[in-house]
């Protein structure tokens, strides 16, 4: 039950943490409304597309097919593809990363401890000083292995504390949920060399893989809305001046 539990608490967290922010979206409750549920529907789809497609039937014979098996590196991108889908049905122009980019950070920060007392993405073996013992893993009990939940966890945390930061300058403006999504996957990428994953031509993961493509997709859009916002075609200096 710590998976729900962590994962409820994220989303919490998520919820809580968007009410103090500065600046709320120019958008009316319905049309939040519709865009926080296509986002969400969407990053749920994509987390768990991977696992639906390359797993047995073990997991879908579980009965746990919701709560296991999700991956947060297309769960990210699919909630923002989602979002975006929902922008444009809306015929939405105003740029809304800047205000998802804190509590999505602070909520999967905290998710990230359900997968930690869960059992699953852990890291590889490792003799440093602050290594965990699975005992679930490794049925002797003796093998300690990096806490990458935990490295994850610090990781999202630290992510949040510099969005705000960048968010209450008004710095980086229509871009920081671009920057939290590129930082991470710099992070992701390193951090999978310590991760127990199948390595896939070149010696990399599946996720670098996706990783190595998803990075010049995200930094053509950044590109693409920084040229939009200085010419003025996005809601971006109206919603900030308000």
């Amino acid at each position: 039950m710590s998976y729900p539990l962590f994962l409820t608490l994220g989303f919490l967290a998520s919820w809580w943490i968007s009410k103090q922010l500065p600046r709320q979206l120019e958008l009316s409750a319905s049309q939040k409304t519709f865009i926080c549920l296509i986002g969400f529907s969407v990053a749920v789809f994509a987390a768990k597309l991977p696992f639906l497609l390359f797993r047995d039937s073990d997991l879908h014979n579980s009965g746990s097919i919701f709560f296991s098996g999700k991956t947060i590196l297309l769960g990210l991108v699919g909630g923002y593809a989602g979002v975006e889908l929902a922008k444009w049905r809306l015929g939405i122009k105003e740029k809304t990363g800047d205000r998802f980019a804190v509590p999505v950070a602070v909520g999967i920060g905290v998710g990230r401890f359900g997968c930690f007392f869960g059992g699953c993405c852990y890291g590889t073996e490792t003799s440093l000083p602050w290594a965990i013992v699975f005992s679930w893993v490794d049925a002797a009990g003796l093998v300690g292995r990096h806490p990458t939940q935990i490295y994850e966890s610090l990781f999202h945390f630290t992510m949040a504390a510099i969005l705000y930061r960048l968010l209450i300058q008004k710095r980086l403006q229509g871009q920081l949920i671009k920057v939290y999504f590129l930082s991470y996957f710099a992070f992701r990428f390193m951090t999978e060399h310590i991760r127990p994953e199948i390595r896939w031509s070149g010696g990399l993961t599946a996720y670098q893989w996706a990783i190595i493509v998803l990075v010049p997709i995200f930094v053509l859009l950044w590109w693409k809305d920084a040229t939009a916002i200085k010419r003025g075609t996005t809601g971006i200096d109206v919603a900030c001046k308000k």
